[in-house]
């Protein structure tokens, strides 16, 4: 007998199917469930007693950064810390423990810390004054410098703000030292050296640890540059990838017409050195910015700021013309759109192609869906759209406190996340992380998807507890709306010849107090069969 893999216990097969009490796997697959998979089990390879625990199809991160959240583990420790000095003290830290580290590069600090999350270069200074600093927020949509990093890309007083972006100043017009969207952080970014494959590629297999870890084995990364692609390719040869990724390529609303021919090439590439874990299918828009920074674009002005409605990235009518175009190339689309002007955009772009290019299986995404008119609610559904919603945003942290909510006002504060109103409207959802900006883990998510409460249980009836999604809505988006947004539905079941993706739990979340699920433990990753995780003996 072949090798055979039976597992006992609890078992989630899937959407509107009943559980089932054990399963086998053979050749990577989903050889039999219930009382035939039990009757393998004394002949089987291996047998896997669940205990309390479940298995489950395996999650994935329907919008997730994975080499940059890799990079993240090189550079400065920044992500949880708790001051502006504490910040300073950890890039000085690391300047002198890397001294041929010619530039200091880190990310994911807390645009919390100051007044609208303005950093001055000059706490950077205090630290670093001779090397250039150059740090992420945690949205990746700001940059906080020192002033070295600003002389080196000529950002001075008379450097007028660009198209799309902000150069944040002091009195005196000087340039503060954050930069927020594109073409601002660009000026720096641009002049950053670039990086090694091999240590592009060792961030890749970080990541692809750390997914596994967490029970996923297929993500979206969805923002990938041209000096991208040979890393993952690398990354695949020398098999360092433990999940399945497809890589979204960046259209840029200046050179969108001059991309089409080389993404073509790219997704044919991919397609044939990539192997069985690499595709390169989909192609990615950023409507607008995010709400913190007061650059996601809106239908009504900003309620601290009534002279502004955002900054949308795309005009409005250049953008529908560029997703019918990919759309008409076989892509299929991912837009970024956070506003309600970008998320209608968004919206009316996907239905121009939907009416101008022939029909074929196109799963249009929209991603994070944060605020969204109710006018537009219905047209999810309508036009066949997955609503891809990050859940651990959905909570009122000080990110909503502090700055979100201030610069929307309660009315629309109130409309945020409408992952409840959605799913009522027939859309189908699929979750993600935007990892590294939030945790990876889909559990967390999970569990802040069905309570709308922080960590600390705050507030105690849940933010906009109408939102909320059941625990078996939320497992949902996390497997079988993730595996509907990558093209495999074949892996959002556990039914006989299904690829055997799998995820081993420790409990149930359905039957899990929803404020204990994120405790809930990983106790094994199983891709086409072949495990990416199993923890080590206690």
């Amino acid at each position: 007998m072949k090798d055979t893999l039976v597992f006992r216990g609890r078992i989630r097969t899937g959407p509107d199917r009943a559980d089932t009490t054990a399963l086998a796997v053979r050749d990577g697959r989903v050889a039999a469930l219930g009382p035939v998979a039990e009757a393998l089990a004394p002949h089987a390879t291996e047998v896997v007693d669940l205990g309390t625990g479940l298995l489950t199809t395996a999650f994935g991160d329907g919008h997730a950064h994975p080499l940059f959240g890799g990079l993240e583990e090189g550079g400065p420790q920044v992500k949880e810390l708790a001051s502006v000095a504490a910040i300073a003290s950890e890039v000085g830290r690391w300047a002198v423990a890397h001294p041929d580290a010619e530039w200091i590069v880190g990310a994911s600090y807390d645009p919390t810390l100051v007044p609208d999350g303005a950093f001055d270069a000059r706490w950077l200074d205090a630290a670093v004054a001779d090397r250039p600093v150059v740090l992420r927020a945690h949205d990746y949509h700001t940059l906080w410098c020192n002033t070295e990093a600003l002389r080196r890309a000529g950002v001075h007083r008379d450097t007028p703000d660009p198209p799309l972006g902000r150069i944040l100043r002091r009195s005196d017009g000087s340039p503060m030292g954050t930069l927020r969207e594109w073409h601002a952080c660009d000026l720096v970014l641009d002049r950053l050296p670039a990086r090694p494959v091999a240590e592009l590629v060792e961030a890749l297999r970080v990541a692809s640890r750390g997914y596994a870890r967490a029970g996923l084995t297929w993500v979206q990364d969805a923002r990938v540059g041209p000096e991208m692609i040979e890393p993952y390719l690398e990354a695949a040869r020398r098999g360092v990838l433990s999940v399945r990724v497809n890589l979204a390529q960046r259209a840029d609303p200046a050179r969108w017409r001059a991309q089409r021919a080389p993404f073509v090439a790219a997704r044919s590439r991919v397609e044939a050195e990539g192997g069985a874990l690499l595709s390169a299918r989909t192609v990615t828009f950023f409507c607008d910015g995010v709400i913190e920074s007061g650059t996601a674009a809106l239908l009504e002005p900003y309620h601290d700021a009534p002279h502004s409605c955002g900054m949308p990235v795309w005009p409005a009518t250049e953008l529908a013309e560029a997703v019918r175009a990919f759309d008409a190339d076989g892509f299929q689309v991912h837009l970024h759109a956070i506003g309600d002007a970008g998320i209608r955009t968004a919206l009316d772009a996907i239905g121009g192609a939907v009416a101008a290019n022939p029909p074929w299986d196109r799963r249009p995404v929209i991603t994070h869906v944060q605020l969204v008119d109710p006018a537009d609610l219905p047209r999810f559904a309508a036009l066949g759209v997955i609503a891809n919603f990050e859940p651990l945003w959905a909570q009122l942290d000080r990110l909503q406190s502090v700055l979100s909510i201030p610069r929307v006002g309660d009315r629309r504060a109130e409309q945020q996340y409408p992952m409840g109103d959605l799913a009522r409207c027939g859309t189908r959802l699929s979750f993600g992380s935007d990892w590294p900006v939030s945790s990876h883990e889909p559990l967390a998510g999970i569990q802040t998807a069905v309570t709308r409460r922080t960590v600390d249980g705050f507030p105690r009836e849940g933010w906009t507890p109408h939102q909320r999604l059941t625990a078996a809505q939320a497992l949902d988006a996390y497997t079988s709306g993730a595996a509907h947004q990558a093209y495999a539905d074949d892996r959002g079941a556990l039914t006989p010849g299904a690829p055997a993706d799998l995820v081993r739990l420790s409990a149930d979340p359905r039957t899990t107090d929803p404020m204990r699920i994120r405790h809930i433990e990983v106790l094994g990753t199983w891709l086409a069969g072949r495990p990416t995780f199993l923890p080590a003996p206690r």
